[in-house]
Parts: structure tokens; sequence; C-alpha cells
């Protein structure tokens, strides 16, 4: 369904759809960008890069301002930068606090968890020889630095959300980097009763539970076949 888009002079209003994102079909840097609007209730389009040449067809018609993606079409602008997507769709979506003091907290949370995420990211990438070091690694920092941050938080105010008792983009990144966790060693939540607790009361939203179902856009773990088509797309 199309809707109206206006800016602030005449003539500014467009047609705008349904957003839609450029990025290959795997999670990657896009998968937090796909949660964020599936928490929100926003049905998205994907369009997915199948080789080198569509990679190449977005560079070519000035559609990647820094030549890379992921890319959301939204609001008839073509946004680039996975963090400047998520502050775009968590503002307009009013998952982002009510005033600079929440989305202050807001950020700092998701840095951190940012920060986490981009270990687990890099996972497959990780020569063989090294993946248990950084297993390791991603476990030690998961149980003694972030997880304990975050269940301080929650304890501190005894509040059902991280920020200003209602739900913010914050609570979602932490609970999907949760389910990633959990796929490295579910025992890693085992002593954070709190984070159980956002899991299940975030999980249990209606427009989350419908994109944790099977057939969803979520995207699985990336195996083989999806690490050798990125390496192919993006040549690295």
């Amino acid at each position: 369904m199309l809707f109206t888009v206006c800016g602030e002079k005449p003539g500014d209003c467009i047609m705008a759809g349904k957003p839609k994102l450029h990025y290959f079909n795997a999670r990657g840097r896009m998968e937090s960008i796909r949660w964020l609007l599936a928490a929100a209730g926003v049905e998205f389009e994907e369009q997915f890069l199948q080789s080198p040449e569509d990679l190449e067809k977005l560079r070519n018609d000035g559609s990647l301002m820094f030549q890379q993606v992921p890319m959301v079409e939204i609001d008839g602008m073509k946004l680039a930068q996975t963090r400047a997507i998520l502050n775009y769709i968590a503002a307009k979506y009013n998952l982002y606090g009510k005033d600079i003091k929440e989305r202050a907290l807001i950020d700092m949370y998701s840095e951190g968890m940012a920060d986490l995420n981009e270990m687990i990211l890099h996972l497959p990438l990780c020569p063989p020889d090294q993946k248990d070091a950084k297993m390791t690694q991603i476990r030690e920092k998961t149980t003694n630095r972030y997880f304990p941050a975050f269940e301080k938080v929650l304890k501190s105010h005894g509040q059902h959300y991280l920020v200003g008792n209602r739900l913010s983009r914050a609570d979602i990144h932490l609970v999907e980097l949760i389910y990633y966790v959990e796929e490295i060693d579910p025992s890693l939540l085992a002593n954070f009763p709190l984070l159980k607790a956002l899991k299940t009361r975030i999980s249990n939203l209606p427009p989350v539970k419908k994109f944790l179902q099977p057939g969803s856009q979520r995207k699985p773990p990336i195996d083989a076949k999806a690490l050798e088509e990125a390496r192919k797309i993006f040549k690295f």
C-alpha cells in the first residue's frame, strides 16, 4: 500500500511504500534493522544482492552514498550506515525515548550491545584455528562485562524496560543479542534472571512473536553457503 510523505515546502510530497532493504540474504549488518522494523510492526520488502553485478548496479546509479550496504529505502530517502538507519527507524516509530536524556541512555546501551554483537558478527570469518579462542572471549565478555551491566540497569530501577519504563530500541537490540548469545552457549543467560524476563517479555509482544516464527523475514545463523555467497558479492 502506498502513502504520501510530505516535506516542508509545497511540492515536496512524494509517494512512498514499504521500506525496502538492500542486502544479501543473510543476517550481517541488516539483521538489527529487520528486528527493529519487525518490532515496530512495520512490513518491509527485501531486495537481495545475488551477484557482484547487483552491488555494482546500486553503486553506479548513485544509490549507495558510501558505496556499501546495508541501504534502506524509506520515506523517499536512500539511507546508508547501519546506525543512522536504526536511529531513524527508532525515532520514526517512537522507540527512542521521550527526551534527550533517555535518548542518551538508549544510545549508550545500544553502543555497548553493538560491541558484543560485532564480535559475534565476525565469528564466521574467524580462521578455524582461532575460533575456539574467539568463542572463549565472547563467553567471557558476555558473562563478565555486558550481561552484568544490563542486569544491573534493570535491577536498579525495577522496571520492565531498560529506559523510561517503555519499549525502546535498546530493549529490542538486547533481546536480539540474547538470542545470538544463546546460539553460542545457552547456559550464558542462566545467572541473569532479569534479562531472562526481558527476553520473554519482548518475545511475547505480538509483532516480535510473529517475527520469531518460522517463515518470517528473520534470518538464520550464517552457514558456509551464505558466507561463500557474501564473499562472491563483496569480494573479501
